[in-house]
């Protein structure tokens, strides 16, 4: 492409499917010139160059090297919040929308029946199932935990942007070892690292570019599982729920933990695309 073309020029001869292109170009758009996406139809004839030219042609590089869209504009729409997201931190999934609605229809139970519940989001990442809890619901006390301290930043960067730091508390550590052992909540959620360190889905697409220690145990995919599920009681209220996302091939494996690990009313749970995705389980 040479210097000063017009959006619409752009958006034909670009290399990248339609809808990354707009998407990369609205965010161009926005940081150079304070226009919405909508500029893209109704100002199609606008010319851009420059520094805007430059980074868009730099965008569109690193897409078609495989770079993450949510990296490279450095956000992501999730269960009605928009999220800052880098590489430090998984990209939010709307297959995680599926626990934050189990963990919010928990949360209306208890109230209905006169409790403000705690909750505890265990490698809570860029913090996208506490603060979209927190959002939810303004009542609630959450909890975010996660060994990472450049997720935890992340988090808190968006707790900040969200203007929820009020109503959430992060702790740096390993799962529970985060927590004050005296500490009990009502709800426990988590999405950890649960594919394996054999899957060749690592090596492709956005997951190449994501931080491995959010996307797989180094091993069998099972081992955060397991100690989540194993811990959980410790750190539950009596009567207490605990929801964790899981592979699609999972399931089984993981009801057969919370069987083992004492826990009632197992229940499996799919996801928009039809994969059993969370279990949930009672103390």
């Amino acid at each position: 492409m040479t210097a000063e073309l017009s959006l619409r020029s752009i958006l034909s001869q670009t290399r990248l499917p339609l809808n990354e292109a707009r998407i990369l170009l609205a965010h161009v758009l926005d940081k150079h010139y304070q226009l919405p996406r909508s500029a893209l139809h109704s100002k199609d004839d606008l010319e851009i160059n420059g520094d805007a030219f430059s980074e868009w042609q730099e965008l569109e590089s690193k897409r078609l090297a495989g770079h993450p869209i949510a990296y490279l504009v450095g956000k992501k729409g999730f269960h009605n919040i928009e999220l800052a997201v880098g590489p430090g931190v998984l990209i939010p999934r709307p297959e995680t929308e599926l626990l934050v609605e189990i963990g919010l229809r928990q949360i209306e139970q208890l109230k209905k029946a006169g409790s403000i519940p705690k909750i505890l989001d265990l490698g809570t990442g860029s913090g996208a199932i506490a603060l979209a809890i927190a959002n939810a619901d303004s009542e609630v006390g959450v909890t975010a935990t996660d060994q990472s301290l450049e997720a935890l930043a992340i988090a808190q960067k968006n707790a900040e942007l969200l203007d929820l730091t009020a109503r959430i508390r992060f702790a740096q550590g390993n799962w529970y070892e985060a927590l004050n052992p005296e500490e009990r909540f009502d709800i426990i959620l988590s999405n950890p690292p649960y594919i394996t360190k054999q899957d060749p889905h690592l090596l492709q697409g956005d997951l190449r570019f994501e931080p491995l220690t959010a996307l797989t145990d180094q091993a069998d995919g099972l081992s955060c599982l397991q100690r989540i599920i194993e811990g959980a009681s410790s750190f539950l209220a009596p009567n207490g729920f605990i929801a964790v996302e899981h592979g699609f091939d999972q399931s089984n494996a993981v009801i057969k933990m919370m069987k083992s690990a004492g826990f009632s009313e197992i229940q499996a749970h799919q996801d928009l695309s039809g994969h059993q995705r969370v279990v949930s389980a009672r103390k």
